[in-house]
C-alpha cells in the first residue's frame, strides 16, 4: 500500500463544489484586492480564534514581521525566539534589524522550554515569540507569566496550529499578537501563500493593517513607510470555505495520531512526542524521534511510505545566521532533534488502513535492527 505524506488532492476533492462556487463568485464580482472576501474572512476567522481581530496579509513571514514592525521592533532591540522552528520565525526578526536570542526546546514536546526563557532575557529584550510547533500550544501560562514579570511582549507564531487549544482558548487569542500562514500544506491552507494577524488590540490591528497596505489607509495617502502585503480576495474567498471544515478535519488529524500514539507507544528506542495536559493539538505534523531515523526513513520509502524531516537544519547552523558565531554544538538539544526527528504522514484523509500499514512497516523496521 502507498502512503503519501500529504494529499492535497483529496482535501480538495471533498470540497469541490463549494471551492467552484467561491472561486467563481470572486471571478464574477470583478473585485479581487481588499473586497468582500477578505473583510468576512477576517471576521470570521477572527470569530474562530476567538480574537478581536483579523488582518489578511500575504503570508506567515510577513504576519511575524508585521507584528514586529508594527510594535517599532527594529535595530537595538532583541527578540527571543526558539532555536528549534522553521527559519522563518528567525527570519522575521532579523528582517526588522532586530538580533534573535535563540532558546532551547523542551525535548518532550519540542516547543520553547520556558525554564530557560528567563535567562535569556537581555536589557534590550523587546519580545518572546512562542511557537506552536508540529500542532502543540507552548506552555503559554509559563511564558505569560515571565513576559508579564519583564514587561515583554509576548507573541505567537501559530502557523502550524490552526485551531489548537490552550486549557479550552484558541491559539490566536493568547498573547498580544499570533501570526498565522496559510500555506496549502497547513491544516488551513491557501491555494497559495497567504497569512493573518489575530489581536485585541485595535491600535496594533490599525497599524498592521496600514503597514501591510503601502503605510496607507486611504488611497494615494501615505502616512507610513508601508509594505505591499495582502490577502487577496480569491485566496480568501477559498479558505473561508476551508475554515468551514477545519474543526472536522482537525477532529480527524487527531484520531490518526491517536492511532499512532496508542499503536507505537511501547516499541524501543521510538519516541513519540509528549503531549501536556492543559492543551489539545491539531497534529499539523506528527513527529517522532528514532536514533536510526535516516535509516527508518529510507526503509519507509522503500515500501512506499512518504515521510519528511522538519527541520535537518537548524537555523542557527544555516549559512543565513554563520554571522551570529554559533557553530555546532551552541544548542545541543536543537542539534540532537535535527537528527533524529521524522514527521509521518498525517492529514484529515489518511485513512486507518494507511495509518496500520505505517505502523507495520515501522515494527517490521525496528524489529529488523
Amino acid at each position: 500500500m502507498t502512503v503519501p505524506f500529504v494529499d492535497l488532492r483529496a482535501a480538495n476533492l471533498e470540497l469541490r463544489e463549494a471551492l467552484d462556487a467561491a472561486y467563481q463568485r470572486v471571478i464574477d464580482s470583478g473585485w479581487y484586492v481588499l473586497g468582500p472576501e477578505v473583510e468576512a474572512f477576517e471576521s470570521e476567522f477572527a470569530a474562530y480564534c476567538g480574537a478581536k481581530n483579523c488582518i489578511g496579509v500575504a503570508n506567515g513571514l510577513e504576519a511575524i514581521s508585521l507584528i514586529l514592525r508594527a510594535h517599532d521592533i527594529g535595530p537595538g532591540d532583541s527578540v527571543i525566539v526558539p532555536a528549534n522552528t522553521y527559519i522563518a520565525t528567525w527570519l522575521a526578526v532579523t528582517h526588522v534589524g532586530a538580533e534573535v536570542v535563540p532558546v532551547e526546546p523542551d525535548e518532550g514536546t519540542y516547543n520553547i522550554d520556558p525554564r530557560l526563557v528567563e535567562s535569556a532575557i537581555r536589557p534590550n529584550t523587546r519580545a518572546i515569540i512562542a511557537v506552536h510547533l508540529y500542532g502543540q500550544p507552548a506552555n503559554m501560562d509559563a511564558l505569560s507569566y515571565i513576559a508579564e514579570k519583564h514587561k515583554l511582549l509576548l507573541l505567537e507564531d501559530a502557523a502550524q496550529a490552526h485551531g489548537a487549544k490552550h486549557k479550552g482558548q484558541r491559539v490566536g487569542s493568547l498573547s498580544n499578537a499570533a501570526a498565522f500562514s496559510f500555506y496549502p500544506t497547513k491544516n488551513l491552507g491557501a491555494f497559495g501563500d497567504a497569512g493573518a494577524v489575530t489581536t485585541d488590540d485595535a491600535a496594533l490591528a490599525d497599524r498592521v493593517r496600514v503597514l501591510g497596505n503601502y503605510g496607507s489607509r486611504k488611497k494615494y495617502v501615505n502616512d507610513l513607510v508601508g509594505f505591499n502585503s495582502r490577502l487577496d480576495e480569491l485566496q480568501a474567498a477559498l479558505l473561508r470555505v476551508k475554515l468551514s471544515k477545519l474543526d472536522d478535519w482537525n477532529e480527524r488529524r487527531r484520531k490518526g495520531a491517536e492511532q499512532y500514539r496508542l499503536k507505537l507507544s511501547c516499541l524501543q528506542d521510538f519516541i513519540l512526542p509528549q503531549v501536556q495536559s492543559e492543551v489539545e493539538p491539531v497534529w499539523h505534523l506528527f513527529v517522532v524521534r528514532s536514533r536510526n531515523r535516516d535509516q527508518l526513513q529510507r526503509y519507509l520509502q522503500a515500501q512506499g511510505v512518504g515521510t519528511h524531516i522538519h527541520y535537518p537544519i537548524p537555523p542557527h547552523v544555516s549559512k543565513a545566521y554563520e554571522n551570529l558565531s554559533m557553530p555546532r554544538g551552541s544548542f545541543a538539544i536543537t542539534e540532537m532533534l535535527s537528527q533524529e526527528l521524522l514527521s509521518l504522514p498525517i492529514s484529515p484523509h489518511l485513512a486507518k488502513e494507511q495509518v496500520d500499514c505505517v505502523v507495520q512497516h515501522i515494527r517490521d523496521f525496528l524489529k529488523s535492527q
